[in-house]
């Protein structure tokens, strides 16, 4: 059998996210729902996120972003060859979000799945895509992590209707001489999967906050310094730390715990919320953006959630 040449590595080459326009403070919700902005703050450290229209999907939000990465990244739609897209909120399973979004970018002809691990997803992708492009299954890949939570909420309940956001963020990840992402660490806890769940198509998303906090805020501080391992990297040495955004108190925790003092942490989550596999890409993004990070500094991505599953590497800032 013919042995495919790869490339020697993989890189993160360009970025892009995007929010909905549509603005819901702690105090919006406090005039449905008995909850205020100081009891929101307090145990989520959520002060602001973003809910799509009704005639926004999903999949609009990841064209979106997928197109701003494409753009930024000057690469051209002919370019790519394999989208993967990372979510758990379709209305319908079928058909699948990549080859929608692919063809709605203009790229023909593609590789084109999904993945869905929930909150870590957007991680898992990355991983397939590095893998992907090493192994010469790919030259050019759009990763996408996309997300309406807010249709599968109940409105009424505050313990999920003041976490739960829409966005999306996206990279193009592309062939590089030395390695740009490093090896990913990735797992699951089955045992717990009911801790974060939807029943089915006719029930909301329900999630065990307790269960959840205790097993993020024990659990992943060793998964992440394992991460830093893999890649040969000191935490030290990180100019970023880029955790799904679920709670502040479970990033602060875990960011305390692993020794990136000279690190830049993402708190995306006090203006977007907990976007599920959308928070880590949108959050760094946001953070290139901002100029608060610099090109060629090294982040460690963390994902985690429902399944309950996570993931992460370090990658070379774009």
């Amino acid at each position: 059998m013919k042995v495919r040449q790869g490339a020697p590595g993989a890189k993160i080459l360009a970025l892009g996210h995007y929010q909905p326009s549509n603005v819901v403070t702690n105090d919006d919700l406090a005039a449905t729902m008995e909850t205020n902005d100081e009891w929101i703050q307090s145990r989520v450290g959520i002060k602001e996120r973003r809910i799509a229209l009704a005639s926004e999907s999903e999949i609009d939000l990841a064209v979106q972003a997928g197109g701003k990465a494409l753009a930024t990244s000057g690469l051209s739609a002919s370019d790519i060859d394999l989208v993967i897209v990372a979510t758990c909120t379709l209305e319908a399973q079928i058909p699948n979000a990549a080859a929608r979004v692919a063809t709605r970018l203009g790229i023909e002809s593609p590789g084109a799945f999904d993945v869905n691990t929930a909150c870590s997803g957007f991680c898992y992708a990355l991983a397939v895509a590095d893998d992907a492009i090493r192994s010469g299954s790919a030259t050019n890949v759009l990763v996408i992590g996309t997300e309406k939570l807010s249709q599968w909420i109940d409105w009424t309940d505050r313990s999920t209707a003041v976490i739960f956001a829409d966005g999306a963020g996206a990279a193009v990840v592309g062939p590089s001489q030395t390695p740009g992402i490093g090896p990913v660490v990735w797992g699951s806890a089955g045992d717990k999967s009911e801790a974060i769940m939807i029943k089915d198509r006719a029930s909301h998303l329900t999630q065990e906050g307790q269960t959840v906090f205790r097993w993020a805020t024990t659990a992943l501080h060793p998964v992440a310094k394992q991460v830093c391992e893999a890649a040969g990297v000191d935490p030290a040495d990180l100019a970023a730390f880029v955790p799904h955004q679920a709670n502040l108190r479970i990033i602060e925790a875990i960011a305390r715990k692993i020794g990136a003092e000279n690190a830049v942490i993402a708190r995306d989550i006090v203006l977007a919320g907990n976007t599920s596999a959308a928070s880590v890409p949108l959050a760094l993004s946001r953070m290139v953006e901002r100029g608060e990070v610099q090109s060629g500094g090294l982040a460690l991505l963390l994902g985690f959630g429902a399944g309950l599953t996570y993931a992460g590497q370090v990658v070379e800032i774009p």
